[in-house]
């Protein structure tokens, strides 16, 4: 594999129309390449893929090769990927939230309406909360760029709640069931105890200009999205009130989006021309740049929001390949990604880049870390389990790259 030109104009610009994502895996997809690939590493894999069920692992890996024109070809492959096999999402729904955001303001066509407008969040049902300032913004505003910025830099829920509040649960729904991903089910804000209708109920938000002149007015929104009845219970037991409830948890009613979906999300961001046009999301080519940067942009390399790196530290968000580890990060290694982490559940979607050695590839995985099966104790198997596993799969995958590059 090489590269020519600039790298970057080649990896977003110069891209193969006649490379298309495979198709949705219904139960178990699996390649022989990625099995035998970890089979090689033992000591990093042997006892995860033995009970690779149990750990709920899977893995979507899409191998990137360009031509003399630096034009991008595709070939992916899966470990364990399993539709029916259940996992929660977690923040890994930012991503699509983020980009139907966007979407939303180009799809409105108001002058003046854009990402850097002012927005206000006001309340109009049972508990919501009102949003008319940002502390953390360069000005103190609302803006769905600060949220957007927010998201990827370090995985806020509260962003992520304003920006569901204006597409509306909905319009999620049909937006993403269109571009190709009829399963997808994001119906609940983070980190709150709404229940099912009052998630149905989106807050009214109005925008104004740099003079409080009104430019947009959006009302409240009631959602009349059908989900499909599911019947989701995992572990044996859970912690409610303090008090341990010795029975599964219930994810009936939690939001669920499968892992090459995920991964086709981004990939239809960073690579837009591998598919259909009615299958992308509805975004300029500044908004590209715009989600590109904040994708790898690192919390201490961001001035507002700016955020303390004794907390949030450059790999604070970085799962594959660094492992939420407080390492330096080489100059060299990109990573365009979003990651989750929520009851047990780590999920990484990435698409890693290594400028010294002319690499990159899109990598995702998820794998749950709760040996004991109790939820809502706060006591999950990230740092001995999840985090070693993500990294050591990025590295392995880097370093099977690295040698193609070579040949």
């Amino acid at each position: 594999m090489k590269l020519i030109g600039s790298f970057f104009i080649l990896c977003f610009l110069q891209l193969s129309l006649s490379a298309q994502p495979s198709k949705r895996l219904e139960k178990h997809g699996e390649d022989p390449f990625l099995k035998n690939l970890l089979n090689q590493y033992p000591d990093y894999f042997k006892e995860l893929m033995t009970k690779k069920d149990s750990f709920n692992i899977q893995i979507v890996y899409t191998r990137i090769d360009r031509n003399s024109k630096g034009e991008a070809s595709f070939k992916e492959y899966h470990y364990n990927l399993d539709n029916q096999h259940y996992f929660y999402p977690a923040s890994t729904v930012k991503m699509p939230l983020a980009l139907l955001a966007l979407e939303k303001l180009n799809d409105l066509k108001i002058k003046g309406l854009n990402k850097s407008t002012t927005m206000v969040t006001d309340s109009g049902y049972s508990g919501q909360s009102v949003v008319y300032t940002q502390p953390n913004s360069a000005d103190g505003r609302a803006t769905i760029e600060n949220y957007i910025k927010q998201i990827f830099l370090v995985s806020d829920n509260d962003a992520f709640n304003r920006l569901y509040e204006f597409v509306g649960q909905e319009t999620i729904q049909k937006r993403l069931a269109a571009k190709g991903y009829p399963d997808a089910i994001i119906r609940h804000r983070l980190e709150s105890s709404l229940n099912n209708e009052e998630n149905k109920y989106t807050n009214p938000i109005r925008f104004y200009d740099s003079t409080d002149h009104l430019i947009y007015e959006q009302e409240q929104q009631y959602s009349n999205a059908i989900y499909p009845k599911r019947n989701i219970l995992l572990g044996k037991g859970y912690l409610k009130n303090g008090q341990l409830i010795e029975k599964p948890f219930d994810f009936s009613d939690k939001n669920r989006v499968y892992l090459q979906d995920l991964h086709h999300i981004l990939q239809s961001v960073l690579f837009p021309a591998t598919f259909p046009r009615s299958k992308r999301f509805h975004l300029t080519a500044e908004d590209q740049n715009f989600i590109k940067k904040w994708m790898s942009t690192f919390p201490r390399e961001s001035d507002h929001p700016q955020y303390d790196s004794s907390n949030y530290w450059d790999t604070y968000c970085k799962f594959l390949l660094l492992g939420s580890e407080r390492v330096s990060v080489p100059s060299t290694i990109k990573i365009y990604n979003k990651v989750g982490d929520a009851y047990g559940f780590l999920t990484d979607i990435a698409y890693i880049v290594d400028e010294a050695h002319h690499v990159e590839f899109l990598l995702s995985a998820t794998i749950a870390c709760n040996r004991d099966g109790i939820f809502n104790d706060d006591k999950y198997d990230y740092d001995d389990i999840g985090y070693p596993f993500m990294k050591h799969l990025g590295e392995v995958i880097l370093k099977y790259e690295q040698s193609r590059a070579n040949h």
